[in-house]
């Protein structure tokens, strides 16, 4: 035998005495008979497995969908589509605002659920503008989603082999893996890994006990046990005398951090000046300030994260604040005929972690020189499913370009230039965009060797609605990227998530610029 038993963790020790051959052995059960926390379990099967004592017998994976705070709300209260159909059903046709106040319902979430009742054919706006019922009844992916919530609040959770095809249906609408806290349902995928003791693992078992090996005894001698004497009740763990010493490590820069700063000379020398701001937002800057309605269906392109305290600012700066809700209700000063809907007060007050770096470019056009250059690399927070390309946190390069006489043309020079000087693509195409705040818009496109195509981000030029709210009565580009995917490319990585590894040694050992 290989392996000298004194030398085995304490993890593996007991784990090795509780367990027979022939016996099935997973998670669930260590955790349970021996108390182990899931994290010593799982390192407790690595260490073993990688020593030849546990061997794998199965895998299972499963899909468990939880009960968020939000769930367990809208299972005691309805969901809005219910409570929305049940006030319409009660009080006859009302306005969206008039619903929110008497539901105390944020009035996005009013709008959504008109929305979908309306597809369904349930509901549908009168010659009043005002919400009115079309149907007697709600439709049957609601009454699904509504048991569901109930089944999850009687069993604690659900298992999606135990789901019927309509309710696997229903509730992958209502589940989230990432940011879950806006659905009523987070999803979990687990595999569940069983182990078997093998010939190997039970001659070490037996040497385990031969040696009187428990598991308990001591690896540190601590100051309390020596004032205490329990030192003197118990044996210690060999030290490791031959163990090699630690090797000395020199600090060095992050290679991502380098990037960014490298991107940030190089803007400056190309005669831009730098602008940042903080991380906490209010809805007016957000996206009122860049003519995004507040009860439009574009809003969900930028799904926030709320903040709980202070849930709203003191106060918005004038004249933009007046400015703003003009343009919005009918296009004030802008030559614009707005949106046409009674601007909210209360709303673009609210506090929120800004999901888009345009924010900063909405500041600064307050404050711009004509003709003027502006630009930010801007930490931003949005909801989103994480992957090779996306994040839920990211950094944008945002920036402004004023001028009387920029045009198109300066534009798609400035995205050429960020996609194969400062991203390093070979393959760049250009193709329309939507963006509420401008007009017209483009999407830049890079091919990268292995992930293929992907947007590297947005751009266009500033609607009348934005700039001249703003102070501001010549043209402005903008444009927003996503800096993290042009250093994928320049890097050369293939996942956005090694630019935030928690593997040191990974960022030890990468180069930057």
């Amino acid at each position: 035998m290989d392996i000298d038993v004194k030398n085995l963790h304490p993890l593996e020790v007991k784990l090795l005495r509780h367990v027979s051959k022939g016996e099935e052995i997973t998670g669930d059960r260590i955790v349970k008979e021996l108390g182990y926390k899931v994290g010593q379990c799982n390192q407790a099967f690595s260490w073993l497995s990688a020593k030849e004592c546990l061997a794998e017998t199965g895998r299972t994976k499963r899909v468990i969908y939880e009960l968020t705070d939000l769930g367990r709300d809208q299972e005691k209260n309805g969901m809005p589509v219910e409570r929305i159909f049940t006030f319409i059903k009660d009080n006859g046709p009302a306005t969206m605002p008039e619903i929110a106040e008497a539901l105390k319902l944020e009035k996005s979430d009013v709008g959504s659920a008109f929305g979908l009742l309306s597809k369904s054919g349930v509901t549908k706006l009168n010659e009043e503008r005002k919400a009115a019922l079309a149907k007697d009844e709600l439709p049957n992916d609601v009454k699904v989603q509504s048991a569901l919530l109930k089944k999850a609040v009687e069993k604690g959770f659900l298992e999606e082999v135990e789901l019927s095809d309509e309710e696997k249906s229903a509730i992958s609408q209502m589940a989230k893996k990432r940011g879950a806290q806006s659905s009523p349902f987070k999803f979990i995928e687990r595999e569940d890994v069983t182990y078997a003791l093998t010939d190997k693992g039970e001659e070490v078992k037996k040497a385990v006990m031969d040696a009187n090996i428990t598991g308990e005894e001591f690896g540190v001698l601590t100051p309390e046990m020596l004032m205490s004497g329990a030192w003197k009740n118990g044996s210690f763990r060999p030290y490791g005398i031959n163990a090699p010493t630690s090797r000395l490590i020199p600090g060095r820069h992050n290679a991502y951090g380098d990037y960014l700063q490298w991107v940030k000379d190089k803007l400056t020398s190309l005669g831009f000046e730098e602008f940042d701001g903080p991380l906490v937002e209010n809805e007016f800057w957000n996206g009122d300030a860049l003519f995004m309605p507040q009860f439009h269906s574009a809003r969900d392109i930028h799904d926030v994260y709320y903040v709980k305290d202070p849930v709203h600012c003191k106060e918005i700066e004038e004249p933009w604040l007046s400015n703003v809700a003009k343009t919005h209700e009918n296009g004030g000063d802008t030559g614009s005929r707005g949106w046409g809907y009674k601007f909210d007060h209360e709303f673009t007050r609210r506090q929120v972690l800004r999901s888009q770096g345009t924010v900063l470019s909405a500041h600064q056009l307050t404050k711009a020189k004509v003709p003027g250059k502006y630009f930010g690399v801007v930490r931003c927070f949005r909801y989103d499913q994480v992957d090779a390309t996306h994040g839920a946190d990211f950094y944008q390069t945002e920036g402004i370009v004023l001028g009387e006489d920029v045009n198109l043309r300066n534009l798609l020079g400035l995205l050429k230039m960020f996609a194969e000087e400062i991203a390093g693509a070979d393959e760049v195409k250009y193709v329309p965009g939507y963006f509420p705040f401008t007009e017209p818009s483009i999407e830049v496109h890079i091919k990268h060797p292995v992930l293929g195509w992907f947007e590297l981000g947005g751009a266009g030029i500033f609607r009348p609605e934005v700039t001249k709210s703003l102070g501001v009565d010549v043209p402005v580009l903008a444009w927003g990227l996503g800096i993290d995917r042009m250093a994928l490319m320049h890097l050369g990585l293939n996942d956005l998530r090694e630019l935030f590894t928690p593997n040191i040694e990974s960022v030890r050992t990468r180069r930057g610029n």
